[in-house]
């Protein structure tokens, strides 16, 4: 009988690991194999037009005068990337170049308010890149920024190559925060590389996927977020808490603007002075949009969001 009743929690033990190890992987099914992952187009440039009135018909002029030009090259994990360009509205007088990153389940054109802020109104070179697995490029899954930000790099390489800018600004919304944070602590950085900015990025993949499982599964991190951060680790050959902007802003010694709206609750705003207080060398400068929730400081402030942008890479001009 004895023997009978030991071997019950064992049983317990296995069964709650076995079903750990399920849940585990239907989570990272459902956080990296999005069914939409930026695939659709119209809804995507309904969704932009209703935020930005007149943006896609600006877009498409552009894109049918062969202003707005294609472009692909191969990412990290050997995939086709796809990505467009766009010269300055002034090219004789550009202020340099700036990439522009989306976020997760976007693509080129869920951000073209920041392509036109760049181009119209700062009078820069403009390059939108979709990411892996994102919009028109392929991959096998969400990367969440991390081995993003090697594929950001290669396209801010084939930007330089293209107009040949000493200036350089990367910023990213949300993941693409995250992308352009991650990106900002790397030691080999070209030198033309100058300013990075993030707009609602979170602290690291661990901290949003934990706030995830508890806001809309009312789960704590263990154990099925251990148990998708295994899954994901060797599937895709990276780890939840390795793909940290808070550790990667602890080596950036570049100026970086941070952008998060106080009413953030996708993204919390308490991530954004995690990231901040990672960040110890170098310039560094923070904005709370008032109201905004998430991403969606410019929509909410487009005149201010744009001022701060300006002045800040004007101040990095200096430094």
């Amino acid at each position: 009988m004895m023997a009978k009743i030991t071997r019950i929690p064992l049983f317990l033990a296995i069964l709650l690991l076995a079903n750990s190890c399920l849940v585990g992987k239907y989570m990272c099914n459902y956080s990296l194999l999005p069914e939409e992952h930026g695939n659709d187009f119209e809804g995507d440039r309904a969704k932009t037009e209703s935020r930005y009135p007149g943006i896609i018909a600006w877009y498409d002029n552009l894109h049918e005068a062969g202003v707005f030009r294609d472009t692909s090259l191969i990412g990290e994990n050997g995939y086709k990337l796809h990505g467009e360009f766009v010269p300055a509205s002034n090219p004789s007088d550009a202020q340099g170049t700036a990439v522009v990153v989306h976020g997760y389940t976007d693509n080129h054109i869920c951000f073209l308010n920041l392509v036109k802020m760049y181009r119209d109104d700062l009078n820069y070179n403009v390059m939108v890149p979709d990411l892996h697995y994102h919009g028109l490029s392929e991959g096998r899954a969400v990367q969440m920024g991390w081995f993003d930000r090697l594929d950001v790099k290669r396209f801010a390489e084939m930007a330089h190559d293209i107009w040949g800018d000493d200036f350089m600004v990367i910023h990213g919304v949300s993941m693409g925060g995250a992308t352009t944070m991650m990106l900002s602590g790397d030691d080999d950085l070209p030198e033309y590389m100058k300013a990075f900015i993030d707009d609602c990025g979170y602290s690291s993949v661990w901290d949003q996927f934990a706030h995830n499982l508890k806001d809309m599964f009312h789960l704590p991190p263990f154990p099925v977020l251990t148990s998708a951060n295994i899954v994901c680790r060797k599937r895709y050959g990276w780890d939840f808490k390795e793909a940290s902007s808070v550790n990667q802003l602890a080596k950036s010694e570049r100026p970086v603007l941070f952008i998060h709206g106080d009413k953030d609750d996708f993204v919390p705003t308490d991530h954004v002075y995690k990231n901040y207080e990672a960040k110890t060398k170098g310039y560094k400068e923070i904005w709370l949009a008032p109201g905004s929730e998430h991403a969606m400081a410019y929509k909410d402030h487009p005149q201010e969001y744009t001022d701060h942008v300006r002045s800040f890479l004007e101040k990095v001009k200096t430094l």
